[in-house]
């Protein structure tokens, strides 16, 4: 039986990078994000043309109505789902100073970056505790996509820092509560990642690199993620539920 993946956020950026990686593993896809489908139709192709299944389901993940669309959409479609890839999210609107963040900007943020993608879990994964209940061996489990933020602290991007802090913790907990049924939980990290979220600050972040911000001395590539999930997915990090693997070029590395 084939296996079938949902990202959000996966027609763009990482989410992209990560749907190529499962595409070429044989990984059926569906696909959420924001555009309209007819905006993205050679995106879709592209993917198809690996010989999986590719089906797309707008909507915003923030609204609870767009998120019963969703999972109605992928029952309706696929009939089940093996993986959850949380990778949906957006950058703040405003890189406005901690003590100067609008209250607006941050319900905005944590609507999508944290509450949606709790939720929008929650539900998957009371549908993956029933389809482990009628089937003891397909491979099921969860991945959520934070970031380097989650534990590096950014002044100017407050709320963005603590929604990923929160979907860690997010992970943290499922894996607790999904370990019972077998369903691996895990959080990756990126550090610096050449996407449309970071072109506007590309420039600085690249010299910052040249001068030694990472020990790996280039930014990161969607594919670099893709990678790594596809490992998971695979099952090569086994007996590993709840780890958080940051895929950083080595920023975090504590250099004396």
């Amino acid at each position: 039986m084939r296996k079938v993946a949902l990202i959000t956020g996966g027609t763009r950026g990482i989410g992209l990078g990560i749907a190529k990686k499962l595409a070429q593993e044989g990984i059926d896809l569906a696909l959420n994000g924001v555009r309209p489908e007819s905006d993205i139709v050679e995106v879709l192709d592209e993917l198809r043309k690996s010989g999986v299944r590719v089906e797309y389901f707008p909507g915003n993940i923030a609204e609870k109505a767009d998120r019963e669309t969703i999972i109605a959409g992928v029952k309706d479609k696929f009939g089940s789902l093996n993986f959850l890839v949380n990778n949906a999210g957006v950058a703040p609107r405003v890189r406005a100073d901690v003590l100067e963040v609008a209250e607006e900007d941050f319900d905005h943020l944590m609507d999508i970056n944290l509450k949606g993608t709790f939720f929008l879990t929650q539900a998957f994964a009371k549908w993956m505790m029933e389809i482990r209940k009628s089937d003891e061996d397909t491979p099921l489990s969860i991945v959520s996509i934070t970031s380097v933020s989650a534990v590096l602290a950014s002044t100017n991007r407050a709320a963005y820092c603590m929604a990923k802090a929160g979907l860690s913790m997010m992970s943290q907990v499922l894996a607790v509560r999904l370990a019972e049924f077998d369903i691996p939980v895990y959080e990756i990290q990126p550090g610096i990642i050449e996407t449309d979220m970071t072109e506007k600050v590309k420039g600085v972040y690249q010299d910052r690199i040249q001068n030694g911000l990472t020990l790996e001395p280039r930014m990161g590539k969607p594919e670099d993620i893709g990678k790594a999930v596809a490992a998971l997915l695979r099952g090569d990090l086994p007996y590993a539920t709840g780890q958080i693997l940051a895929l950083d070029g080595g920023l975090m590395v504590g250099r004396l």
